[in-house]
């Protein structure tokens, strides 16, 4: 079975159309790849807590991992030509594309995004796979034991660092915005504890359900998103999370 190195770390994987045949025959050495740079991939919760609106720097070291492996951004460029003249041109912008000699493979990393930016991928999939500019499209984004293990990952950091007020969040560089302030505060009067009130906070507003990750995804792939084009989708496990 490909990838079984992030299977047996927890990562969720799934196939669709034929995407496991092709890829093993025809790309091994990309499912190489990909499985020895996101095997090797941690992400310190720090990073996560302190990365404000930008992405966090594990996720950029596993952009970065890619691009030295010749999995390079790429503007697609469709036009449509009758007579001479051109009628129609449509642009499709995907992070990371590499060819191989069997063909070109393109790959998104949705840690985490607005979820509608997997319709956008899945959508930009879909046609380039139909223009014959790719073999198949793959997605990252966080997986359901990762997904599940943020806010009790945010607990154990306040732990450590005995974090229980606002002042010990400011010595840690950590700056909740006033909604997330007034939120804290409302559970904090209600009774519960000012850690958990602001790892809740936290974790909900940052890596809420309108994010995206995998439930999300698996929503959209088995309505037939993308479809017809193969398809590997997989899920980062909890392991990369680390204090």
């Amino acid at each position: 079975m490909p990838l079984e190195a992030l299977i047996a770390r927890g990562y969720e994987i799934e196939f669709y159309s034929h995407a496991l045949s092709i890829l093993s025959v025809d790309f091994p050495a990309a499912l190489a790849e990909i499985e020895e740079v996101l095997a090797t991939t941690t992400i310190p919760i720090k990073e996560i807590i302190g990365s404000g609106g930008g992405e966090a720097a594990g996720t950029q070291r596993m952009r970065r991992a890619l691009a030295q492996r010749g999995w390079v951004g790429t503007n697609f460029e469709i036009k449509k030509i009758v007579n001479g003249v051109e009628k129609e041109a449509i642009s499709h912008a995907i992070d990371h594309v590499k060819h191989f000699e069997r063909g070109t493979l393109a790959l998104e990393i949705e840690w985490n995004n607005k979820d509608p930016f997997f319709d956008r991928d899945l959508e930009n999939f879909k046609r380039l796979h139909a223009e014959g500019a790719i073999s198949v499209g793959m997605i990252v984004t966080r997986g359901a034991s990762l997904q599940a293990a943020l806010r009790p990952a945010v607990l154990r950091y306040a732990a450590e660092h005995a974090i229980g007020s606002f002042g010990d969040l400011a010595a840690q560089a950590i700056q909740p915005t006033q909604r997330q302030r007034k939120e804290i505060e409302r559970r904090v009067t209600k009774g519960q504890g000012f850690a958990e009130a602001w790892a809740t906070v936290f974790v909900s507003d940052k890596f809420g359900e309108a994010t995206t990750h995998w439930r999300k995804l698996q929503d959209r792939s088995r309505r037939g998103g993308g479809n017809p084009c193969l398809l590997l989708l997989i899920g980062s496990a909890d392991l990369v999370l680390s204090l």
